[in-house]
């Protein structure tokens, strides 16, 4: 028995099909995106009606429809049928010709279908049970996503990250770092795949990938490498101060390719190190106290709020305050830059909150099959979180960290007057692992 739809004081109308909400929503879907493709010729119609020949006809005009193109969207499977437009006149004006914006050629599956491929892969859904998985998201008449298919695209999808590892970097110059180790589990692997990643800030305060390769764990030598191909790539410069976890390797190698940048330590990291030589009940306390140095105003409220925590721990739990006092200068480092960029330099938080999702991903899978199969599938997922990335907060006053000007507890200093605050990087021996 089909159920009526129609509205209260209204007589329903048998002559009109029941669908099911699915449906309702796909046909709502298609009646939009067609609508939408329609009002765009419409309008490149009206751009170009003043161009006209002898006898007064328009040379820019509709020409019939192209065939109906089913492509693959959230809403399932939605049938377009793209206008053809006569505008071979554009040609000799040197304008351009007409071409779908909302439908480009060649366009099968929305940007949201390309990005669920690699998330379910990551899950661990193997090649030939993709079919089935995306016929449960998306509706059982699904096309053009057989297990071919998601081979060729894992293809594609190894060549834009090898080219994307190969690209220049001759013109890229970053303010801030921000790095770290990430660990995947490969199945065919009886070693934990690390993931060596580099998060970047540029001048107009975008933040971009900078690198992503997998190394031997977070050793020196794996990080010399990586920052020793990124400047042989044209990265010339190094950024002015570099945000990660105090045990990785990657200091001694900053230190030696790019010696000019700063170190600051991550304290989300450092914290959880400190807490780890406490006990349990003295943990909430420590924590507070430990916020209290990297949240004060002024470096000098911070040295203090330093002192108080190494004079309340520093007889019974001796460790713990060792753990704090051999990075102090390089947790502190952030009271050199502007106020504004302060939450951004205190942690890692852009890469944490970035690698959450992939960590959930893949925490309850034996991971993918292969080394270049997870690198290439973190690439993609990272390439669709970048899309949400936010622009770096007090972006205006990056120019001026690149061009060297003093800040002292995160206030602009005359440059006339001000002490040389700006550090000239470690010595290699200076941090040493937490």
């Amino acid at each position: 028995m089909q159920q009526d739809t129609s509205l209260p004081g209204e007589r329903p109308d048998r002559s009109l099909p029941l669908w099911p909400l699915d449906e309702v929503v796909r046909q709502g879907a298609r009646q939009l995106v067609q609508r939408a493709v329609e009002v765009e010729v419409e309008l490149f119609l009206e751009r170009y009606q003043y161009l006209m020949d002898d006898q007064g006809h328009r040379q820019v005009v509709r020409n019939g429809s192209r065939p109906v193109r089913t492509i693959v969207t959230g809403a399932g499977p939605v049938e377009v049928a793209t206008p053809r437009v006569d505008d071979r006149i554009l040609a000799r004006h040197g304008e351009p010709r007409f071409t779908s914006a909302l439908i480009p050629p060649y366009l099968r599956r929305t940007k949201h279908i390309e990005e669920l491929l690699p998330v379910l892969y990551l899950k661990g859904i193997s090649t030939g049970d993709f079919t089935e998985a995306l016929a449960a998201l998306l509706g059982r008449d699904v096309i053009g996503l057989s297990a071919e298919t998601i081979v060729r695209l894992k293809q594609v999808w190894q060549r834009e990250y090898e080219q994307w590892n190969r690209r220049d970097l001759s013109r890229s110059r970053y303010v801030y770092w921000w790095v770290d180790g990430i660990y995947f589990n490969i199945r065919l692997d009886t070693d934990r795949q690390c993931l060596l990643v580099i998060i970047g800030a540029t001048a107009d305060g975008t933040k971009e990938l900078v690198a992503i390769t997998d190394g031997f764990r977070e050793s020196a030598d794996s990080w010399r490498s990586l920052l020793h191909e990124l400047k042989q790539r044209g990265l010339t410069q190094g950024p002015a101060a570099a945000t990660g976890d105090g045990a990785l390797g990657f200091w001694v190698a900053l230190a030696e390719e790019f010696p000019q940048t700063t170190p600051q330590l991550c304290w989300v990291h450092k914290t959880a190190n400190v807490l780890e030589k406490l006990p349990s009940s003295l943990q909430g306390k420590a924590k507070q106290m430990l916020h209290d140095i990297y949240e004060a105003p002024t470096r000098h409220d911070a040295e203090a709020a330093w002192e108080r925590f190494v004079s309340t721990f520093v007889e019974k739990y001796p460790k713990a305050v060792a753990c704090l006092t051999v990075h102090r200068d390089e947790l502190l480092t952030f009271y050199r830059y502007p106020a504004e960029h302060w939450p951004s330099l205190r942690s890692t938080n852009v890469i944490e909150s970035t690698f959450a999702t992939v960590r959930l991903r893949t925490k309850r899978t034996k991971g993918c099959s292969s080394r270049i199969a997870t690198l290439t599938m973190v690439f993609k997922l990272v390439e669709s979180a970048a899309k949400r990335w936010h622009r770096l907060r007090g972006y205006r006053h990056l120019p001026n960290v690149l061009n060297g000007v003093v800040f002292q507890d995160g206030m602009l200093v005359e440059a006339a007057h001000a002490p040389q605050l700006l550090p000239q990087g470690p010595a290699k021996s200076e941090l040493e692992y937490a």
